[in-house]
């Protein structure tokens, strides 16, 4: 039994067969999720060492870093019933779209710490990290996840592409 079948074997009916249907964007945030948690530890190692005063540019470097992690466990897993193109230029595509993903994840850090001023000595450290925090790490990732996974889809790996998969097994009906 796979990780995904175990894990679908836990959830309750009626939410098992959501859960299926939607098996393609449960791995997307599967995947979102650990490469937030790459993001995360690179963004605030380079914000607490070699670029303090630099937090946009941790953000990107952050980002590229996930980014990279990103396009191999969403090729082989989250969208590997996908494809049909050549695979320098489905990579080409998504580092593009990943390109332009950057600056919509930093985006909100950038609007937080530069028109907003949300930094120090406009605002106390404590208020500026938060905000650095919110805007980076929180915002700036919901609103780049969505645009990639809108971008994903209908770019590099498009619905004319799908390789069909049955359904996983139903689980065997418990004593």
């Amino acid at each position: 039994m796979t990780v995904v079948e175990a894990t679908l074997a836990r959830i309750p009916q009626p939410y098992r067969d959501k859960a299926i249907k939607h098996r393609e964007l449960i791995k997307f945030l599967m995947v979102g999720g650990s490469t937030w948690v790459i993001d995360t530890v690179v963004f605030l190692v380079l914000k607490a060492t070699v670029l303090a005063d630099k937090p946009v540019t941790a953000k990107v470097i952050a980002v590229l870093v996930a980014t990279m992690v990103s396009y191999v466990l969403n090729r082989e897993w989250s969208f590997r019933t996908r494809g049909g193109r050549e695979r320098h230029h489905e990579a080409a595509l998504f580092f593009v779209i990943s390109g332009i993903g950057v600056a919509v994840y930093s985006a909100p850090l950038w609007v937080s710490r530069y028109v907003f001023e949300l930094q120090v000595p406009v605002v106390s450290l404590v208020a500026q990290e938060s905000a650095d925090f919110v805007a980076g790490q929180i915002v700036g990732t919901l609103v780049g996840m969505a645009f990639r996974w809108w971008a994903f889809r209908r770019f590099v790996w498009p619905d004319q592409h799908v390789r069909r998969q049955p359904p996983p097994p139903a689980p065997a009906p418990q004593d």
